[in-house]
């Protein structure tokens, strides 16, 4: 076996959600031996495994494409009762510029989608798109992948990562065996980012022989929820141009905004258009993906990179590092074309899509303040209130005979405390150290996605947990 495929650990599918799956499979066979009823997955952001509804028209129009044969003339009077007109009108463009969904299509993904790409870019943010610049991808991870493959020269090449991070760099890293420069986001400031944090991550790294090449910006945050402010982006997009460095837009997270009017979101690509000629060549790579926001399609695997500023020769290369696995599926490409041209406002079915996304919406807003006050009343825990994502990161302060009862075991704290919730409560969440955290803390990550009509119950679940442990260890 290749040795960097060994040092890859990716916790949000690590040895706690191997357990759950266990404790899943015993609920089917004898739910008798266990405390509790079902097993919730708070480990990953899924939410359709955790039952959020799918968007109506979209699964329409997808399933129009998937039996393209209900689009026959002989079938219209049948199907127009079971779909509305403009689900059928998208699903014969669709199919107009795709042909099959059993196809190959372009490397790069369906030129009519990536066009739609680009106008939901430039209505976003005010500045040009170019189709050509975007490649859809398998899901945003695929494109992270990709871009990092093409960053890295050898193994002094180093990819500034934020502290906490969300485990898909430092295992991508460790795979292409470069090195992760870890600049560290201040909990103490809503997990801030200090600009000059990251000048002292990079010289300390360059000075130490690492070649670095990029800075990765998760905003929203995961699993720290935060929104980065216009100005915070301004400093930081100043910083990779003084020091040369490619930044890597992590923008998943970009329709989870909670509290708009404070922390709204700010796309990087609009910040550094905004900012003038002298950053025309400030290179930039920036990822979207449809399991996030009020889609959660996360089983379809549908997303996008956009490049900009990218020199064409390179462009070269993405392409055929793109072309090497031929195309993204087809089934994700029509949730990106879907996700960046939902129905408007006139289209029969923009009063149920708005309906369905305000409600997921809303929801999701109760459910993040609900779930953080509840954290905030448990004993030595403290926890920042979501700006964003799907996530919140509390900070956990453990008994002295918690942490030695884990040394005892050979686990992190953490890892122990949240490995307890599991197999006492079934709620499946990922500790801390498997995201990196400030030396001497701990903490863990856990979604706000349970049902919302299940969250009391869910809540209690955790405090009562949470007060047996603490007693149990208290010093």
């Amino acid at each position: 076996m290749h040795p960097l495929i060994k040092n890859v650990e990716y916790a949000v599918r690590g040895a706690l959600p191997i357990r759950a799956e266990a404790l899943n499979a015993q609920l089917k066979k004898d739910p008798s031996k266990l405390n509790f009823e079902r097993v919730v997955f708070c480990n990953i952001g899924n939410p359709q495994q955790l039952n959020q509804k799918p968007i109506t028209f979209f699964r329409q129009v997808a399933s129009l494409c998937e039996n393209p044969e209900l689009l026959k003339v002989e079938n219209r009077e049948t199907v127009s009762k079971l779909y509305p007109a403009d689900a059928i009108a998208r699903a014969e463009l669709l199919m107009k510029n795709i042909g099959s969904v059993g196809a190959y299509t372009h490397s790069k993904g369906i030129q009519h989608i990536r066009e739609n790409v680009a106008k939901f870019i430039e209505k976003r943010d005010g500045y040009a798109a170019d189709p050509e610049n975007i490649y859809l991808t398998q899901g945003a991870s695929e494109g992270v992948q990709k871009v990092v493959q093409l960053l890295t020269q050898n193994s002094h090449t180093g990819i500034m990562i934020p502290i906490p991070q969300y485990p898909l760099y430092s295992a991508t890293l460790s795979l292409v065996d470069a090195i992760p420069v870890q600049y560290y986001l201040n909990e103490k400031e809503d997990w801030g980012l200090d600009v000059a944090e990251l000048q002292k991550s990079v010289d300390e790294a360059r000075n130490n022989g690492t070649d670095v090449r990029a800075l990765v910006i998760i905003n929203p945050g995961n699993p720290t929820g935060q929104c980065l402010s216009e100005q915070n982006i301004r400093e930081i997009i100043h910083f990779c141009h003084e020091e040369r460095i490619v930044l890597l837009a992590d923008e998943v997270y970009q329709t989870n905004i909670y509290q708009p009017e404070r922390r709204p979101f700010h796309s990087i690509k609009k910040v550094l258009m905004s900012m003038g000629p002298e950053y025309s060549e400030q290179e930039l790579f920036s990822f979207h993906s449809t399991s996030k926001g009020m889609i959660g399609e996360c089983g379809r695997r549908g997303g996008y990179f956009e490049c900009t500023n990218i020199d064409p020769e390179i462009l070269d290369q993405v392409y055929k590092i793109s072309s090497i696995s031929l195309c993204p599926n087809v089934h994700g490409q029509i949730m990106v074309d879907l996700m960046t041209n939902p129905p408007v406002e006139g289209d029969v079915s923009y009063p149920q899509y708005k309906a369905e996304i305000d409600d997921i919406y809303q929801s999701l807003r109760r459910r993040a303040i609900k779930l953080s006050k509840c954290f905030n009343n448990l004993e030595g825990v403290t926890c920042n209130e979501a700006e964003g994502a799907m996530y919140l990161f509390p900070r956990i302060r453990l008994p002295k005979k918690a942490i030695e009862a884990a040394k005892e075991k050979k686990m992190t704290a953490d890892s122990f405390y949240a490995l307890d919730m599991l197999n006492t409560t079934g709620v499946c969440v990922i500790p801390g150290s498997g995201f990196g955290q400030e030396e001497g803390t701990y903490h863990f990550r856990s979604t706000f996605l349970p049902e919302e009509h299940l969250f009391d119950d869910f809540c209690a679940g955790l405090q009562d947990f949470h007060k047996s442990f603490m007693e149990k260890y208290r010093d």
